[in-house]
């Protein structure tokens, strides 16, 4: 079994553009919901998969609303359908989302992807308790914790890492069910066990593996059977990178966990030239001169 990744199996550079816009779904609200459009994503994967459907399923619906949500934010198909846009319509304002988001994604993959409507089933327990469970932010034994605010929590994670999962999945030859899966899962034990990190985990020592393990199958408690087994299943891959799926589940978690740091070191360095030029704060319109010289004598401008 191997560690790495070669240079060669690494997915092209081109694509961290994707996996950022992915990567805000994490911070993205409106006022109709609790929580962030991937939290709400997450208990929807998860609502999907205990009603019974299958899997294949359950990726291809959730990785092609995450992709229409960076464009559309939480515009869906029942805001579209409130304010009187016929079916036909909405269908083609969110599949317009979906293709521009999706240019950079693998051809094949790209055709799979399916939108379905929402499950009525109830999200199993443990989805509620990993959205109230943050992440521990930069822990190393020895160091001091480096927490960036607003933390990430759980439901976050596990939702933005299994959508990364599909979407690497062919640069590794993964099956993009199995990785969504165990992506979707890797983080079940922290339903019960508070986040310490790295540095708590050292602590833990010899108690890691069986506590893990314990938690793990208390969460799994609340789905039903069939589905529990599939998740143990999918969760084999998750110990090592010496399978595709390990490989695309493992560039997947590293990738999502890197980016929200990146996050926040980004947001620290934007300047105004960059939010007023590039971002175009001030954008074309009727106003616009007039907006102009006002920042102009405020002295705003960049």
């Amino acid at each position: 079994m191997t560690d790495g990744v070669a240079p060669a199996e690494a997915p092209p550079a081109r694509i961290l553009g994707l996996l950022r816009e992915l990567g805000e779904l994490k911070r993205i609200r409106s006022a109709a919901h609790e929580g962030s459009i991937a939290e709400r994503h997450f208990a929807a994967a998860w609502a999907a998969l205990a009603s019974g459907r299958s899997p294949d399923e359950t990726w291809r619906a959730a990785t092609a609303s995450a992709l229409a949500a960076t464009r559309l934010g939480d515009i869906d198909g029942r805001v579209l359908a409130t304010l009187g846009i016929e079916r036909g319509g909405a269908e083609a304002i969110l599949a317009r989302a979906l293709d521009e988001a999706a240019e950079e994604i693998d051809p094949a993959l790209r055709a799979e992807l399916r939108a379905l409507p929402d499950a009525e089933a109830a999200p199993p327990p443990f989805v509620a308790q990993l959205a109230r469970q943050p992440r521990a932010g930069v822990t190393c034994p020895g160091r001091p914790r480096l927490l960036l605010e607003p933390p990430e929590n759980h439901a976050e994670h596990c939702l933005i890492t299994a959508v990364y999962g599909v979407i690497l999945a062919p640069f590794y030859g993964a099956r993009p069910g199995i990785v969504f899966l165990a992506s979707l899962a890797h983080h079940l034990h922290n339903a019960i066990i508070p986040d310490s990190g790295f540095a708590g985990e050292v602590l833990l020592g010899e108690q890691l593996e069986p506590a893990f393990a314990r938690a793990t199958e208390m969460a799994l408690a609340g789905l039903p059977d069939a589905v529990a087994e599939k998740v143990r299943e999918a969760r084999r891959i998750l110990p090592d990178a010496g399978t595709p799926e390990g490989r695309a589940f493992h560039a997947a978690d590293t990738l999502d966990r890197v980016l929200q740091i990146e996050q926040h070191l980004r947001a620290g360095k934007a300047t105004m030239r960059y939010v007023l030029q590039d971002m175009e704060l001030v954008h074309a319109g009727p106003v616009r001169g007039f907006q102009d010289r006002l920042l102009s004598a405020m002295g705003l401008a960049a």
